[in-house]
């Protein structure tokens, strides 16, 4: 099992205020105990160029870059803007070739108020089918997320609880080139059990973000209660972590994966405290490690 990392304590300095360089990121990342780094769309150089350079450099330390982290929004009631998103997508495809990536995370898309359960299912099952063509002849795979947010959107995912999450993969059917980005820590977000989600996509899961939160001053039964409609945030009272030091049980994810022969990457994703980022990804990549051939996965 490969392991990456994603430099997710790093966002706003890669993609906002600009005081960390692409460059700069994968130069600091070198002593880390990792096989690849995944790469986020904001902070990918936009030339083709550009993109060979970032992935000279990475093959340089002898890396690979596996995975793109891509924030569809399908979820706009327009069909013209739902299309112009696809669009999107396919370009991203296009240059995740140039970069050697082999897995592009797709989303469902925000969940903006008003939205007609059903339908939008049907929408974002629409979309990620007109893809599919795409991500067969580039040979990257889809990987859908169970996921929270991304940090750019208003709204959460709309396929953020499990019920509709499975549902969305039940409308989208079984496709070579399509699996699931499996992230613990999204359904902790919302009071409900990883290891449950686990379960039921164990079969379908071709990557997986390793997370991990912590609870500070609440508890898992207040998570449940809260409505996050609207949030533009990350709730306060659930924190991330090192991964391995929080509340979701590698013993028992690992266990699982090995059970159904799983043995794509794993992509380290830590999100706070960017001054102490690199010695809290390294913590992470040592715990990682050890679970890893703990359980003989990989």
């Amino acid at each position: 099992m490969p392991l990456a990392a994603f430099p997710k304590c790093y966002l706003p300095a890669l993609c906002t205020t600009k005081t960390m360089s692409l460059e700069e990121w994968i130069k600091a990342s070198a002593y880390l105990d990792i096989d690849g780094l995944e790469f986020y769309w904001q902070f990918t150089p936009v030339t083709t160029e550009g993109r060979r350079q970032a992935r000279r450099l990475v093959e340089s330390q002898g890396r690979l870059i596996p995975m793109m982290c891509y924030s569809p929004d399908f979820t706009k009631p327009d069909r013209t803007e739902r299309i112009a998103e696809v669009q999107a997508q396919r370009d991203v495809l296009r240059a995740c070739g140039e970069l050697g990536v082999r897995y592009c995370r797709v989303l469902s898309g925000q969940r903006r108020p008003g939205l007609n359960r059903a339908e939008t299912v049907r929408w974002v099952a629409e979309c990620i089918h007109l893809l599919l063509p795409d991500a067969a002849s580039s040979g990257v795979t889809l990987i859908l997320e169970n996921h929270y947010k991304d940090p750019f959107w208003q709204y959460p995912e709309f396929a953020q609880r499990s019920e509709i999450f499975l549902e969305l993969l039940s409308e989208i059917g079984t496709h070579p080139f399509f699996g699931v980005n499996y992230d613990p820590s999204n359904t902790l977000i919302i009071g409900e059990d990883p290891i449950v989600l686990l379960e039921a996509v164990k079969d379908k899961v071709v990557t997986m973000h390793a997370s991990d939160r912590f609870l500070k001053g609440g508890s898992l039964e207040d998570l449940k209660k809260l409505d996050l409609d609207g949030i533009e945030g990350y709730s306060s009272i659930l924190q991330h972590g090192v991964i391995g030091e929080g509340l979701n049980n590698y013993d028992r994810i690992f266990s699982i994966l090995k059970s159904v022969g799983f043995s794509g990457w794993v992509s380290i994703e830590d999100g706070a405290e960017p001054e102490a980022g690199m010695e809290r990804l390294a913590r992470s990549a040592k715990f990682l490690r050890r679970k890893m051939r703990e359980h003989n996965v990989g």
